[in-house]
């Protein structure tokens, strides 16, 4: 059997009609079909579904993402036009099967015995011999011959002009035509599974029983039921959180346009959510201990829910996705960082906001997170970057492992530094800025030092600020260095020590030119003196104030070039020697007793000018440091009753098996035409056809040859 393109020819009245039809049952509509949704499909897996709108805005533009937003391509799976595609695909595809399948069936019965002798002659694999036995013998012998080999095998006798002649017809390998069934069925069991399993009966419930989705906020048993699937909807898939201790009920649909709420017949109970990791710091097992509450029969069920081991109630399956804050309770410690504000503790949950006050400003501070665990690649020699133990990189691991032969994976050296808090500075216009702050110290470069990160939108990675811990590991000495350079009386009482402390007695002169430079060099870098500089690659000018891009400036527009390098020089060892005795004096104000001049201490006065100098970049006058927290966990899973589950295995079966029936398996047919050739003689031609040409054809004839015809290949 030849499978034709064409589609299903009806006999009716209507010209449209009957080209639909064929249209819908051929086999290039099909096509075309499964070309779209693998097109659809590679989209939304390069595209994340189901984000918040901000982060498309963020990665597309304002115009593409309400482009993109109007296609449903941030939702390709549960697009309108996706599932009508498959629709479109499952009656194609059935109308194939069902124009193809009687022809199939009846080759498949068929061995084709009536050809002719002259046919055979036609074939590429074709034989004559001469036989020394009459035609009924040999094609008796010929045909127990093939049985014996698995042939099916049916004879006919033929009356000819020298007597009776017979045909030995036989076939193997048919159940190629039946992989040809079996694949185009999975196509059309996987797409109904998927229908089945997809956003069509939400859809459907949302058409014609009047649900909505639910684009406001507050209590979920609040929410009307218009917003609300019963809980006997058919089929359904959302997430599900559960804070420890507490139980729920209610799941949440992601929709477009909002969220549908499904109710379920049961709720879930976390008692514990367990994770365990490696030496490294690296999870290695995430599990939630849960009890389910049968809402019908107050049954108790407990279970243990582990990634890629869900529990099952009531036909509905539960699934370990994630896990997320259950409420946290963190107290931050304020410390001045950009600015002359004072040091304040401030505690809240994790989801919640504080209002702060800064002069007139108000500003809300939003807890958006904490990370008790934290895993960093310190034999990177880019700068820190938190690592969620939630985060698999995958791009990064492929292309590590992609390009030249010569290139190898970089060795890493993972480590747990512990907690982080992130949080949102939000001023009166509604603006935000992100910041994420570890709790603790870590080493880099040899120097123990806290990060402050800090990035304007999703989009970005987060840009840290290194501030170096003091001898307590603590950021005290740095915030009393900050808050001295910001105070004029301070920063004269330190210019003064310094004139005394480097020039020697009895040359007032040098002294008092010693103190003018320290006051200039000290004034500029504090941000006390704003510089009116250049910028690259224009004629226009920027003014900068404050850190060691200001003493830059300065040089850069009073200086001449050729003298720059050797000014340079000068004026940061005078900033240098300043900034130590306002170290000094900020100690010695609170009680403390002064630094030793030593290594330790002039490695740690060089990472705080440095400090000090990216600190004028910091968007908020503090910065907030997490200091105590009692921490509470949520699992998140993801429940789901799938009755195109089963479907779906089914179709892959048949999938499986279809093509491998049609890669594998080979249909032969053998013919060999008996006819007399004097007494007890008969003269044979043999001929062998497949439906693909292989050198294991070629070599079955030969021996086929050899057995029936004894012609010795």
């Amino acid at each position: 059997m030849t499978v034709s393109t064409q589609g299903m020819q009806i006999k009716t009245s209507s010209r449209v009609a009957s080209e639909m039809v064929e249209l819908l049952s051929s086999m290039r509509f099909a096509i075309s079909l499964l070309t779209v949704i693998c097109i659809a499909s590679v989209i939304g897996t390069v595209v994340k579904q189901h984000e918040p709108a901000n982060n498309y805005v963020n990665q597309f533009g304002p115009f593409w993402a309400d482009v993109f937003g109007s296609a449903n391509l941030f939702s390709v799976y549960s697009a309108w036009w996706f599932l009508l595609i498959l629709a479109f695909l499952v009656i194609s595809t059935s109308l194939c099967i069902v124009r193809n399948t009687p022809k199939i069936f009846s080759d498949f019965k068929a061995y084709k015995e009536n050809i002719r002798e002259q046919s055979l002659k036609a074939f590429p694999s074709r034989a004559e011999a001469t036989l020394s036995e009459a035609p009924e013998a040999a094609a008796n012998r010929i045909g127990q011959s093939l049985l014996g080999a698995g042939w099916k095998v049916k004879l006919q006798s033929r009356d000819t002009a020298g007597g009776i002649g017979w045909m030995v017809a036989a076939k193997k390998g048919v159940a190629n035509k039946i992989g040809y069934l079996a694949a185009h069925s999975a196509i059309v069991l996987v797409c109904i599974g998927g229908l089945l399993d997809g956003d069509l009966i939400v859809r459907t419930q949302m058409w014609f029983n009047g649900k909505t989705p639910f684009t406001g906020g507050g209590l979920i048993a609040d929410v009307p039921v218009q917003h609300r699937l019963p809980a006997n909807n058919p089929t359904f898939r959302g997430n599900l959180l559960v804070t420890e201790g507490t139980t729920a009920s209610t799941a949440i649909l992601a929709q477009p346009t909002g969220v549908i709420l499904q109710d379920l017949p049961f709720s879930v109970e976390l008692k514990k959510f367990i994770v365990e990791y490696y030496d490294t710091g690296m999870p290695k097992l995430f599990a939630s201990d849960i009890v389910i509450h049968d809402h019908e029969t107050g049954e108790k069920k407990e279970a243990r829910v582990e990634v890629n081991h869900p529990a099952s109630h009531r036909g509905i399956n539960i699934y370990q996705s994630s896990f997320d804050d259950g409420g946290s309770k963190v107290t931050l410690q304020a410390m001045p960082i950009n600015g002359p504000a004072k040091a304040f503790e401030v505690s809240g949950v994790i989801g919640s906001t504080s209002a702060l006050t800064n002069g007139d400003d108000k500003m809300t501070l939003e807890y958006t997170g904490l990370r008790v665990i934290n895993v960093e690649n310190f034999a990177e020699v880019a700068g820190a970057s938190g690592v969620d133990v939630r985060k698999v990189d995958l791009r990064t691991s492929i292309e590590s492992r992609l390009g030249s032969g010569h290139k190898t994976v970089t060795e890493k050296t993972l480590r747990n530094v512990g907690p982080s808090i992130t949080y949102k500075l939000r001023d009166a216009a509604g603006q935000a800025v992100e910041y994420h702050n570890y709790m603790l110290p870590m080493e880099l470069d040899g120097a123990r030092m806290y990060l402050l990160g800090m990035r304007e939108t999703p989009a970005e990675p987060f840009r840290y600020l290194r501030v170096p811990a003091d001898a307590q590991d603590s950021m005290d000495d740095f915030v009393r260095l900050r808050t001295a350079l910001a105070d004029p009386a301070m920063r004269d009482l330190a210019v003064r020590r310094y004139a005394v402390s480097a020039v020697e007695e009895g040359r007032p002169e040098l002294a008092e030119a010693l103190q003018a430079s320290a006051n200039r060099a000290i004034g500029l870098f504090a941000g006390a003196e704003a510089v009116d500089a250049p910028t690259a690659g224009s004629q226009g000018r920027a003014t900068v104030k404050g850190g060691l891009q200001a003493v830059s400036a300065f040089l850069e527009v009073n200086v001449p070039e050729s003298e720059r390098e050797r000014a340079s020089d000068v004026l940061v060892r005078i900033l240098n020697g300043t900034l130590f005795e306002l170290m000094q004096i900020s100690r010695e104000r609170a009680g403390l007793p002064p630094l030793e001049r030593n290594e330790t201490t002039q490695r740690f006065m060089t990472t705080s000018v440095i400090s000090l100098s990216d600190a004028f970049f910091y968007p908020a006058p503090m910065t907030f440091q997490l200091k105590d927290f009692e921490h509470v966990q949520a699992s998140v899973f993801q429940v789901a009753r799938a009755p195109g589950q089963n479907i779906v295995y089914l179709g892959c079966l048949l999938l499986i098996l279809g093509v491998f029936a049609m890669l594998y398996v080979r249909e032969r047919r053998v013919w060999v035409w008996l006819s007399p050739a004097g007494e007890r003689s008969s003269q044979a031609q043999m001929a062998l056809s497949s439906n693909r040409k292989t050198m294991e054809s070629d070599q079955e004839f030969e021996v086929l040859k050899s057995q029936l015809l004894k012609v010795n290949p």
